[in-house]
């Protein structure tokens, strides 16, 4: 791919004109050359971040510049959404080794390979989920949890299998008073043996993570009984699922299911929210630091309160089902995803998607639709 920048003075001047409020004068010696070696997407929030990186700018220069071409993506992604924390304590080192570890297992295991990139981005490679303390955990999790999930033959198998197994292996339970604090990282509650429900849901979305599946910390700040806050795990298996950290059984079968269906979207503090590491107009409310707008989250509060099937079918110019890479979004993100001549999908009602299939020779075709709240809805992509 050429570079839309060729030389360093044309991307000086670029960043000048259109990413303010920084000047040509602000950017250091280095900046254009390491910059332009990432995908142009990332370029813009990635001299932004660095400029609050202060003494650690340098060294994160410098592991674009080292890092593995066909990785320089990931870490780009990672660089322009971590939080300043982050970029001022984290090290090269680190997120060289963490990040070609998640390539590891993405190759490792056949459902982490088929995970779409936008996805493993968000939602496999990111180191922490919130605010816990930074842990240098995935090494270790491959080797604790791998050997649990090398029979599973799917990454909603292998989320389920951690989440039976993986608690009694480290001995961690949930206990309201004995745990330290509600977002213990994955070696605080692990050297504890007791979590909170926050504390069990990062140690196994670290745990799912570890071996290529994709999972995010979900929860509400407050019940609309008030009966007070939750914190659970959604995975990917197509598209997100939910499961109580430490409660093993089906997806979507869980004990707090009656309460989320109430939850109210009217109200932020009875919304439910899924982190996220891409940064987001939203933030994940944290109860124990409610001032914090440093986490981004998506609201997934439709999914919980009310759900319909959406059954997606393709067909060529002579009406016969075609095989396609089907996907859907929302607010242009991807929310579901399936390979073959029709899919279905359990998606939140009353809301907007818009439908793709991507067919043989990579043609794409888009199709808008809206899933009513009281009946399954069926969309038809036809090939022209």
């Amino acid at each position: 791919m050429a570079r839309l920048f060729p030389t360093p003075l044309l991307l000086a001047a670029f960043l000048a004109l259109f990413i303010p409020p920084l000047h040509a004068a602000d950017i250091p010696p280095g900046t254009n050359d390491a910059v332009a070696l990432v995908p142009v997407e990332y370029r813009h929030r990635l001299v932004q971040q660095l400029s609050l990186a202060d003494a650690n700018r340098q060294q994160w220069l410098d592991m674009l510049v080292t890092a593995k071409p066909d990785q320089r993506a990931a870490l780009a992604f990672l660089l322009a959404n971590m939080p300043e924390r982050d970029l001022k304590s984290l090290t090269g080192e680190f997120l060289l080794k963490d990040v070609a570890l998640a390539y590891e297992a993405r190759a490792k295991f056949p459902w982490a390979a088929a995970v779409p990139e936008e996805i493993f981005f968000n939602d496999v490679l990111p180191y922490a989920n919130l605010n816990e303390r930074r842990d240098d955990w995935r090494g270790d999790f491959i080797q604790r949890f791998g050997p649990l999930v090398k029979d599973c033959k799917t990454a909603g198998e292998a989320a389920q299998a951690l989440n039976r197994e993986i608690f009694k292996q480290l001995n961690v339970s949930y206990h309201a008073t004995k745990r330290l604090k509600p977002d213990q990282s994955p070696y605080e509650s692990i050297n504890l043996h007791y979590a909170s429900c926050s504390g069990l849901s990062i140690l196994l979305a670290d745990a799912c993570r570890a071996v290529g599946v994709p999972a995010r910390v979900t929860g509400t700040p407050l019940w609309t009984d008030k009966s007070g806050n939750h914190t659970w795990v959604e995975a990917w298996d197509g598209q997100w699922r939910f499961m109580g950290a430490a409660e093993p059984g089906p997806f979507n079968k869980t004990w707090f299911g009656d309460l989320a269906a109430k939850a109210d979207d009217s109200k932020p503090e009875h919304r439910i929210y899924a982190a996220s590491f891409r940064q987001t107009h939203t933030p994940f409310i944290l109860v124990w630091d409610p001032q914090s707008t440093d986490y981004g989250a998506v609201d997934v509060t439709g999914y919980y309160v009310h759900r319909q099937n959406l059954k997606i079918e393709v067909r060529d110019a002579a009406n016969h089902a075609a095989p396609a890479k089907i996907q859907v979004r929302q607010d242009g993100r991807l929310i579901a995803q399936a390979k073959g001549k029709s899919a279905s999908f359990e998606l939140a009602a009353n809301a907007d998607y818009t439908i793709g299939a991507i067919v043989a020779g990579g043609k794409k075709i888009e199709k808008g639709a809206q899933i009513p709240r009281d009946a399954d809805t069926s969309v038809e992509l036809r090939i022209k």
